[in-house]
């Protein structure tokens, strides 16, 4: 099978295993700012770029995202530290989501002959569109044995 498929595939069952996760979709980041459709909390899986190594192997940029809705309460602001809505929150439930599915993903590399970035790197952001969003993204790079070419041929 294609590596491109073999590797969305594995992300749609993590997310769907997730208790926390009611989405999962694989969108344009600017996709999803947009889409009413949504069902939050989402995971959303972005892979855009790679290379070929040595023909042996090729190498997947992958963009992890989290998001949930913000809710915003209109009343006057009480406390300028924390506001008014539930961003922390948002933020500390996706950064569990994508820590939960990073923790999955490592100790299953090994057994899919997958390897990975040892750290991956994360932030923490806002999405206005249709909706305003808080959430976190997780970046990394995977590599799978390229068995579409065979060198000998």
């Amino acid at each position: 099978m294609n590596q491109l498929s073999e590797l969305y595939i594995y992300f749609k069952q993590l997310a769907d295993s997730d208790p926390f996760i009611k989405s999962v979709r694989k969108l344009n980041p600017e996709q999803m700012a947009n889409d009413k459709e949504l069902i939050f909390p989402l995971l959303n899986v972005f892979i855009d770029a790679g290379g070929f190594t040595n023909g042996s192997t090729i190498l997947f940029d992958v963009t992890l995202s989290a998001w949930d809705i913000r809710d915003k309460n209109n009343e006057l602001i009480t406390d300028q530290y924390w506001g008014q809505d539930n961003e922390l929150d948002n933020h500390n439930t996706t950064l569990a989501i994508l820590n939960r599915i990073w923790g999955k993903m490592y100790k299953d590399f090994e057994n899919k002959n997958i390897t990975a970035s040892e750290n991956p790197t994360f932030e923490l952001g806002s999405m206005e569109g249709h909706k305003l969003l808080d959430g976190a993204v997780l970046t990394f790079q995977v590599e799978l044995p390229n068995t579409t070419i065979n060198l000998c041929q």
